[in-house]
């Protein structure tokens, strides 16, 4: 066998059909599409949502709801993914800024304390907010709790 030798398997391929190419080719004049009409032009696309003239789903049903654009929305911490970290790192304090390298928080994120799980571990610990039962058990278990403005 040699390269130049190779084909593609009998009845494999098939030669596409040359759309107005004369009478002959049996697909002249329209060339299949039809008579007038936007599909018949050259150039034309459907729209999205498209339904043939017919009033679209999407301007059918009505607008509702409310999206506010001031909401502030919050990266929730756990308590136990600060005494895993404290574990891990061997922290003293935590800050927005060592949640962020360790991959717990974004760049962009505001930082809330939540009281699930147990701290053990005495740490200062600095958050724009915390809830009351994180607040307790950090100081609970010795530590500090620092509101960043």
């Amino acid at each position: 066998m040699r390269l130049e030798s190779l084909k593609p398997a009998a009845g494999s391929t098939k030669s596409r059909k040359r759309i107005g190419r004369g009478q002959g080719s049996g697909k002249a004049g329209t060339s299949g599409r039809g008579h007038k009409g936007a599909q018949s032009r050259s150039g034309y696309s459907r729209k999205l949502g498209f339904e043939g003239g017919q009033m679209p789903l999407q301007r059918r049903i009505p607008k509702f709801g409310f999206k506010n654009n001031n909401k502030i929305v919050m990266k929730p911490i756990n308590l136990d993914d600060l005494q895993k970290l404290s574990e891990d790192k061997k922290l003293k304090e935590i800050t927005p800024e060592i949640l962020r390298e360790n991959g717990l928080a974004g760049k962009a994120d505001q930082i809330k304390v939540l009281g699930r799980g147990e701290l053990k571990a005495k740490l200062a610990v600095t958050a724009h907010k915390f809830s009351g039962s994180a607040q307790e058990a950090i100081e609970k278990a010795g530590g500090s709790v620092t509101v960043q403005a």
